[in-house]
């Protein structure tokens, strides 16, 4: 099974609506508990997947610096490719293999185990992992929540052009009765913005602040419900409350 299965991590996006961490590092390596975004990414499908590919475009320099050797780099270039494009691009590295794809920006409490997701899967159906969201999910009150199942037929239909897999796949696939919606009760959230991104580093460390071990904080300073980077400093007698301090600057959370 695993051999069968590719695994991807989509990490283009500019997380516009991140900035301005964005603007700092691409999204995928702000870290959530210390643990960079696209790390968390590729141990939560590294388990059930043969081999690992990242697609890279906003600040791709950097992300490709950070990735372990054994990863496969698919480049974006002029433009990011979005989701479904990403995984045309990536045909000739998938191979007629299923796609188990993840979303970096998704974060999951650590108790969040695929096992069942993967291994009852029929092979047929698209199968996604959601989340029961009354009034705002995309398939009635359940959210898609960033983890994919996609059988080999479906990838191979895709385009390299922008687009997206909600767009050219999922939506007609909902109405034909091909998706199979899987609900988890785990702690998820879509660390899209600022707000979101601060939330999964507190459900992350229940409710404390996180202090990168390497950051500085001095004396008399008081950090709560707060996020401090790798390499970041709060200056002696310093109050952050709601806040996310990086090397380069604080952004404080409202």
């Amino acid at each position: 099974m695993v051999d069968s299965v590719a695994g991807v991590v989509l990490a283009a996006g500019a997380g516009t609506r991140l900035a301005p961490l964005t603007r700092i590092v691409p999204k995928a390596l702000c870290p959530v508990g210390t643990v960079p975004l696209v790390d968390a990414a590729l141990a939560r499908v590294g388990p059930w997947s043969g081999s690992l590919a990242v697609n890279l475009h906003h600040r791709g320099d950097q992300l490709d610096a950070h990735l372990p050797p054994a990863v496969h780099r698919s480049w974006e270039q002029p433009e990011a490719l979005g989701t479904a494009g990403a995984l045309a691009q990536l045909r000739p590295w998938i191979c007629g293999r299923a796609v188990l794809v993840t979303n970096a920006d998704a974060w999951f409490g650590p108790d969040l185990d695929l096992e069942g997701f993967v291994a009852n899967w029929d092979h047929e159906r698209i199968r996604l992992l959601c989340v029961r969201v009354r009034g705002r999910g995309d398939f009635g009150d359940l959210r898609y929540c960033g983890v994919a199942l996609l059988p080999p037929a479906e990838v191979e239909a895709l385009v390299p052009v922008p687009s997206g897999l909600y767009e050219v796949m999922w939506r007609a696939a909902a109405a034909e009765g091909r998706l199979d919606l899987v609900v988890t009760d785990r702690a998820f959230v879509d660390c899209g913005t600022p707000l979101d991104y601060l939330r999964a580093n507190l459900l992350s460390s229940g409710g404390e602040s996180v202090i990168d071990p390497t950051a500085t904080v001095g004396a008399h300073a008081r950090v709560e419900r707060s996020v401090v980077w790798a390499g970041a400093e709060v200056a002696a007698g310093d109050y952050l409350v709601d806040a996310i301090c990086t090397p380069t600057r604080t952004v404080m959370v409202r």
